[in-house]
């Protein structure tokens, strides 16, 4: 019975590596919009307090229903704050920026909208559609944290550039950049942790 034990070890061991780098993957979620669905995967290791505040509102059911209000053509896309009648859901409270740590804002990348305070985002988020090297860190002053990238579109960046080239206009309290016909979420969900 020994000898079985021991000569199972090497293969209970292997089964426990594979399982610990399988847990150790990179979460992924899923977009499905009016549109047309993308998919990213987000970067724990680089902004762990970011992707946790972004997982948690996807797992609250936050950001369904909500609309892509501000799209600037050649820069970004950006929701998550205002459902289809231009009125803001509540939030947690803010996180810090962890753009000092995060990823540079390369195309395809997903980061945190805040205001003039660098550590003020909550629930809304952009996604750049070219480099926007402007948007990283460089240096903890009010200038130059930047913004966290936490992630990037692994797939349907398509639907992602659809969005960005859509006809903008105001609407609701929006003076200007928002799509004229509606883009909304209507369901995001956590496809792997």
């Amino acid at each position: 019975m020994k000898n079985l034990i021991m000569a199972l070890l090497p293969f209970v061991a292997a089964f426990a590596i594979a399982g610990n780098l399988q847990a150790a993957g990179k979460p992924k979620v899923h977009f499905k919009t009016n549109v047309g669905d993308f998919t990213i995967e987000l970067e724990p290791e680089k902004a762990p307090q970011t992707v946790a505040n972004f997982l948690q509102y996807v797992r609250d059911g936050h950001y369904d229903g909500m609309i892509f209000h501000r799209v600037i053509k050649a820069f970004m896309v950006q929701g998550g704050g205002f459902d289809k009648s231009y009125n803001k859901k509540p939030t947690r409270e803010p996180i810090p920026n962890e753009a000092d740590k995060g990823i540079p804002n390369e195309r395809g990348t997903i980061a945190m909208a805040r205001t003039g305070d660098p550590h003020s985002a909550t629930n809304q988020f952009f996604i750049n559609v070219k480099f926007n090297g402007f948007l990283n860190y460089r240096s903890k002053t009010q200038q130059g944290w930047g913004y966290t990238a936490f992630g990037r579109v692994i797939d349907g960046m398509n639907i992602v550039g659809r969005i960005s080239r859509m006809e903008t206009g105001p609407a609701g309290p929006f003076p200007t950049d928002v799509p004229t016909k509606q883009v909304f979420i209507e369901k995001a969900k956590i496809i792997s942790e």
